[in-house]
């Protein structure tokens, strides 16, 4: 059986140039666990949970630019490894077991190809020439997941106005290892459902999320790559201990030269 990472990210892998911007825009941030940086504050920074030291993150930040720009996950597992060896990285979460490890590359590889991929293709949906024939956007359900979700499925085909609240939490992914997408459509096709079922925006408890969206989940990737980092900072999109928030905003007020 084909690997079902290889199948389900085989359109993510069709890279593009806003797509890569939008990934090597990023600045690489040191972090103790994966909600130091919430929502949309991804769209400015790139962590992997417990990397801290320079060095590490830097060479974490090129083997994903690497995927971001095609290179498949058996070469970003190997420059995972490599980067970790370097560094003498110990303790992270995954490690010590062949099947930890796969989880763990596979979960920063799909996570960052996709919010990539969503990032771009709705920048290239926001355009004007194509809004101005195409002012619809259609949720599809990615039918090749293993293990469907059923609310994911229950969106399936759902089409709405671009400027509809829905998409601002539920422009996919919805999760972790989601890949439903959004696609541009003139109009509704016939028999297309128009309005989001009823619920669609209640909040569970148990994630913070609106129903059917993993926790830190909620946000449209690349709605927020205009916003500074300083005001993520300010608006608790990124938490940090002191000492590390006077570090970020040292770093934020020198200039820095794009890769």
């Amino acid at each position: 059986m084909a690997d079902s990472l290889s199948v389900a990210l085989k359109a993510a892998r069709q890279r593009f140039q806003e797509q890569i911007d939008f990934f090597r825009a990023k600045l690489a941030l040191p972090t103790e666990r994966w909600d130091d940086i919430w929502q949309g504050a991804h769209d400015r920074a790139f962590i992997v949970a417990g990397a801290q030291k320079a060095d590490l993150l830097s060479d974490l930040f090129q083997a994903v630019d690497k995927a971001v720009g095609g290179a498949s996950i058996g070469e970003f597992r190997r420059d995972f490894a490599q980067a970790v060896a370097r560094s003498g990285w110990t303790g992270w979460t995954g490690e010590g077991t062949k099947a930890g490890e796969a989880w763990r590359t596979r979960t920063i590889y799909s996570a960052n190809v996709s919010t990539s991929y969503s990032a771009g293709r709705r920048a290239q949906l926001l355009q004007p020439g194509l809004l101005a024939v195409r002012r619809f956007w259609c949720y599809l359900h990615a039918d090749g997941v293993l293990h469907p979700r059923p609310m994911h499925l229950a969106w399936n085909g759902l089409t709405l106005p671009y400027d509809h609240p829905f998409w601002q939490t539920h422009f996919g992914p919805n999760g972790w290892g989601c890949q439903c997408r959004v696609v541009a459509v003139r109009a509704p096709a016939d028999g297309a459902p128009t309005e989001p079922p009823d619920g669609w925006d209640d909040i569970d408890p148990k994630t913070g999320a609106p129903v059917g969206i993993d926790r830190g989940w909620a946000y449209a990737p690349g709605a927020d790559s205009d916003t500074s980092l300083q005001q993520m900072v300010q608006g608790k999109l990124i938490t940090y201990p002191s000492a590390i928030a006077r570090a970020l905003s040292q770093d934020l007020a020198a200039p820095r030269a794009r890769p």
